[in-house]
């Protein structure tokens, strides 16, 4: 059995990070079961070169590179739901998603629109990428405009992956308004929402604001919170009766430290809910020969979790996190935008 058919047997769904069709085709093939997309991605592939004279072709008819991006995007996000196809009706609609993140130039902090335009926004886009992709989830961040929008656009029959979640509160809030519109369908048959809470950064954050931490809780808080998170979802679900299971995704999973194994994330949130992984990580979790084993549930030390809880301000490191995570959110669309007019 290899490294990662080891962590898929451990209970883990294996989603990828990447929707570039050959690499969605190989890590099928390793084990993953759905993939997640991103303005980064998108421009990752295009730097490959493969698709210039689909994107001349699109701008000889006229088209922006606005338009042009979407329509890639779209083309792309497509593609890899048609792989996954099998798995999204093997599974009866549980698993074999691909995520489509909506345009994050409404989180611009210059150029965004009002608060409730935004939200309004939001929701008329989710309704549009959405129609006629049975197996996609729409990507929406955990911001005051995402959250605001997720109740109507579940309601509107929408199923979603809400991204850039650092907190407890955040996921709470997001949770609960996926929730109130869920309860507003006429059914709950297709019901289907993940939370993807991010991992490493908060590492990074410690590493840099909390340098009294001992040696046994640096790098420890992004795995306590996250799997405290999935406690918390594990919990509030499961009287819900829900026919599809409503999922964490952990999220930002590759190491930031050299000295750190590539898979101390991967094993650590094994056993449960869904990983994604950049297909670098899937491809160094596959290299160590590791066999992968439950421990979503197994959490740090008492020692560490006090240690952590004295020392971490989580209400800083939530502001923080957003705040930076807000500042970087629209720039990779803008630079695909202009990668796109270079071509």
């Amino acid at each position: 059995m290899s490294a990662l058919e080891s962590l898929v047997k451990s209970g883990t769904k294996l989603w990828l990070d990447s929707i570039d069709p050959d690499l969605v085709l190989s890590n099928k093939e390793k084990g993953a079961t759905g993939a997640t997309s991103n303005p980064i991605i998108v421009s990752d592939i295009i730097k490959t070169g493969r698709y210039d004279d689909e994107i001349r072709r699109l701008k000889g008819e006229g088209r922006d590179a606005h338009d042009v991006a979407w329509t890639l995007t779209n083309q792309l996000v497509s593609q890899a739901e048609e792989v996954f196809m099998p798995v999204f009706e093997a599974t009866q609609g549980n698993d074999g998603y691909v995520s489509f993140e909506v345009d994050p130039l409404l989180e611009d902090l210059e150029l965004a629109p009002p608060h409730d335009e935004r939200v309004q926004k939001y929701v008329s886009l989710a309704k549009q990428w959405a129609k006629g992709h049975p197996n996609r989830l729409i990507k929406v961040p955990a911001t005051p405009a995402g959250i605001g929008s997720l109740e109507d656009m579940v309601a509107a029959g929408v199923n979603v992956n809400v991204t850039l979640i650092f907190s407890e509160d955040q996921y709470k809030d997001a949770r609960d308004a996926v929730w109130r519109g869920a309860q507003k369908r006429d059914s709950l048959v297709n019901f289907k929402s993940v939370f993807s809470i991010f991992v490493s950064r908060l590492d990074v954050y410690t590493d840099k604001k909390v340098t009294e931490l001992s040696a046994d809780a640096q790098g420890m808080a992004g795995i306590l919170n996250a799997k405290r998170v999935w406690k918390m979802n594990q919990e509030f679900w499961a009287d819900k009766k829900t026919p599809l299971q409503q999922e964490m995704i952990f999220a930002s999973t590759g190491t930031k430290k050299p000295e750190d194994p590539k898979w101390k994330y991967v094993a650590a949130f094994a056993g449960s809910d869904i990983e994604t992984n950049p297909p670098a990580t899937n491809d160094a979790v596959e290299a160590s020969g590791k066999t992968f084993v439950r421990e979503i549930d197994k959490f740090p030390s008492d020692a560490v979790v006090q240690e952590i809880d004295s020392k971490v301000d989580w209400k800083d490191l939530e502001k923080t996190l957003m705040d930076e995570g807000l500042s970087k959110f629209a720039e990779p669309q803008k630079a695909l935008l202009k990668l796109i007019e270079s071509i």
